[in-house]
């Protein structure tokens, strides 16, 4: 029934109504909270009593709302099966330094950047357990060799070209679909360009490559203390004359709390590159693989065993919350090559960051053969100098990424707000097998991050 109002409360609605025409300047968002807290002033005042004060902030409320909601249907139509969206991104500062003991050359070596990363993505979620999610991130110009797009293993765009318009690329753009979402199980199938569906360290995937295909996913939640992850994909890596090459994959992690402050995870993994011959080996600018007459030597389809071990500590000084202690380690072998074929590393992280004051840091020792696996797909931030051929001087070697390299990583997180994180991170490397004996191969690769997320 609608509500009547009598003559002695018109003059206060009058002032509200007032008001409230003056609020409606305001982003409608806000304009709710601004008239409710004008209602609790004019009550304070004893314009209006503590009854007319709700009774006025409810119509409000419901008029505000309706409003608000009838004008987005009317300008943006949203299907009945469509339950809710998710906007989301973050925005990267870099301060970037590679040192090596090689003389400057042709900004290969000993070379400053300022680089930033923006990356925004959209995500739909709608009935069925049916998902749409895409994300648009920046990224320098494609190099001449690769005519399909930017680097797929870099978001990066370095300052430069006088302030030159920059470009923006498809990082992501996939379909999913939750067929089975229950307390034990739960599988997932995904297809298009997606985040990496396997639970690898950066010397398997760089973290900023998005492959490109199918993926299945599924948990088995065993009880309380125990689960098991399974993941499998099929990624095409190119298109020539209507085949591959392509990348199969399948991964199983058992994860378990054995004890209210010891957790372990365990997993094995194998991959494998068809039709290899059809590979490119200018994708990126990394090194390291075996060559003949243009073309890879060797087959890539390792095997990956992965472990870490996690204790959290009640706390600890200059940290906020629980602090957990994490000893973890990777080992991967490739029978496709005779030799040079593996690569491992082991390291330790303190803490975890994320959270306002929260921080952690980590090192590890890494060691990622020639052949281990395919170079055009790991860090290629994990960098040494690499000679070009020993007929040519080793001043003009590039440092760069890929496999064949050995050394140290630092890295340091602190979250000084929950959307605003410092990083700095620190590579220590060297070559493994050196071409060129009398070449120095040696790299530092120092970066300083500002990292805003929302």
């Amino acid at each position: 029934m609608k509500k009547t109002i009598n003559q002695r409360t018109t003059p206060k609605v009058a002032i509200v109504a007032g008001a409230t025409a003056l609020m409606a300047l305001t982003p409608n968002l806000h304009a709710q909270t601004s008239v409710d807290n004008l209602l609790n002033k004019l009550e304070q005042k004893g314009i209006l009593t503590p009854n007319e004060a709700d009774d006025l902030k409810a119509e409000n409320a419901t008029n505000s709302v309706a409003d608000f909601n009838q004008a987005m249907n009317s300008r943006f139509p949203i299907p009945d099966w469509v339950t809710s969206y998710k906007l989301s991104g973050d925005f990267r500062g870099r301060y970037d330094e590679v040192s090596t003991d090689t003389p400057f050359t042709a900004g290969h070596d000993n070379n400053i950047r300022l680089r930033y990363r923006l990356r925004v993505g959209l995500l739909v979620n709608m009935k069925d357990n049916l998902q749409v999610g895409f994300r648009l991130g920046t990224g320098d110009a494609p190099a001449a060799s690769n005519t399909t797009g930017g680097n797929p293993l870099s978001n990066n765009t370095t300052l430069q070209g006088n302030a030159s318009k920059k470009y923006f690329y498809v990082d992501t753009a996939y379909g999913k679909w939750t067929p089975i979402n229950g307390d034990t199980w739960v599988v997932a199938t995904t297809l298009g360009k997606m985040d990496q569906p396997f639970q690898e360290s950066y010397m398997v995937f760089d973290p900023d490559y998005t492959p490109e295909g199918a993926a299945l996913q599924a948990t088995c939640n065993l009880n309380d203390q125990n689960s098991i992850v399974f993941n499998s994909a099929a990624f095409v890596l190119d298109q020539f004359n209507t085949r591959g090459p392509f990348m199969y994959g399948g991964q199983a992690i058992w994860n378990a709390k054995l004890t209210p402050k010891l957790a372990s995870a365990v997993g094995v993994a194998a991959y494998d590159i068809a039709d290899k011959a059809n590979l490119k080996t200018t994708y990126d600018s990394n090194l390291g693989n075996s060559l003949t007459a243009g073309s890879y030597t060797y087959d890539f389809n390792p095997i990956v065993v992965s472990g870490s071990l996690t204790y959290t500590l009640d706390h600890f000084p200059l940290y906020p919350g629980a602090f957990p202690i994490k000893l973890a380690g990777e080992y991967l072998d490739n029978p496709g090559a005779g030799s040079n074929n593996k690569g491992w590393w082991g390291g330790v992280t303190l803490g975890k960051s994320g959270k306002k004051g929260a921080w952690d840091i980590s090192y590890r020792y890494q060691r990622l053969e020639a052949d281990a696996w395919w170079d055009q797909i790991v860090d290629d931030d994990n960098i040494a100098v690499t000679p070009t051929t020993p007929a040519v001087t080793p001043e003009t070697g590039a440092a760069a990424g890929g496999t064949n390299i050995k050394g140290h990583l630092v890295k340091f997180n602190y979250s000084i707000f929950d959307s605003l994180t410092f990083s700095f991170t620190c590579y220590i490397n060297d070559l493994i097998n050196n071409p060129v004996p009398s070449a120095k191969t040696g790299a530092v690769h120092a970066m300083a991050d500002l990292m805003w997320k929302f």
